[in-house]
């Protein structure tokens, strides 16, 4: 073989070898955020650091970890300074409302206030009415989610909001009190009309696996219906499973499953879908990625 034939071949090798390089980064699907995922509970408090690289393979760049009170506000600042990319929220979850005394509110407003120079601290929440509960006493989640957003303005961070039951109740408090940073409510499931309610106020709509379901034909309509800069991407793993994996935890990866669908249901790309909702995300959340 002479040393031409030899030069050759390992130039074609070479070129070959650029070439596949260059497919592999321009078929890697674009970044996403997950917005909504309780992180610190089972099945990946077990293993965190295996679930969070299982979750960046897929291409989950970051989660905001909301927290459900004063049981979990330390375990997730925590666990957000263990791993980059991890974020979270300070709040007192209405379903857990039960599980605190009056000075609840107060001791919040004192973590808050600790936290102002932590980066990974970028929201009140998981915060909101849940009129669903057993028992619920509609009083004092009122007047927690009131203060709640008052904290928020106070400490210039956006809500994070769940609603069962309660949809004209929380609209009114949003309106009585508007949270200056905006704000998202998660899992929406609603109709186009208390979709933009929301958005008229400044709150973005969190996109879930609720719209894997075929049978979600009226969420399904709104969300394709709604400006894509008013959506955020969740899973609110281990909750809410993707079809397909009913019976199952859910998981910050199956996220792609979410994008793919929101993609088909609103004749919008994969690639389309993932830019706009990170740079939504990061805006609200003032985080980088």
């Amino acid at each position: 073989m002479t040393r031409l034939m030899v030069n050759s071949r390992h130039n074609m090798h070479h070129l070959l070898n650029i070439e596949t390089q260059i497919m592999a980064v321009t078929t890697k699907q674009p970044v996403v955020i997950d917005s909504h995922c309780h992180f610190d509970f089972a099945p990946f408090a077990a293993d965190p650091a295996q679930a969070w690289t299982q979750a960046q393979q897929a291409g989950v760049k970051a989660l905001v970890i909301p927290t459900v009170g004063s049981s979990n506000w330390h375990t997730v600042a925590t666990l957000c300074q263990q791993f980059s990319g991890l974020y979270y929220g300070l709040g007192i979850h209405p379903f857990f409302s039960h599980q605190h005394t009056a000075n609840v509110v107060a001791e919040l407003a004192c973590l808050l206030t600790s936290a102002k120079n932590d980066e990974q601290c970028v929201a009140v929440g998981e915060c909101g009415l849940d009129f669903a509960v057993a028992n619920v006493n509609r009083d004092q989640q009122l007047q927690w989610l009131q203060a709640q957003l008052q904290l928020a303005n106070e400490h210039d961070l956006p809500v994070i909001l769940h609603c069962r039951k309660a949809f004209a109740e929380l609209v009114t408090l949003l309106r009585q009190q508007p949270p200056k940073m905006g704000g998202v409510y998660h899992g929406f499931s609603g109709s186009y009309q208390q979709a933009t309610q929301l958005v008229d106020l400044g709150i973005k709509i969190g996109v879930g696996g609720t719209i894997t379901y075929s049978r979600a034909q009226k969420t399904r309509a709104t969300i394709a219906k709604l400006p894509l800069s008013a959506l955020l991407l969740e899973t609110d793993a281990p909750d809410m499973p993707v079809s397909g994996y009913q019976g199952q935890p859910n998981r910050p990866e199956r996220l792609v499953d979410i994008v793919t669908t929101l993609a088909d249901i609103r004749g919008d790309t994969y690639a389309q879908i993932a830019q706009a909702t990170t740079l939504t995300c990061t805006e609200l959340f003032q985080i980088k990625v």
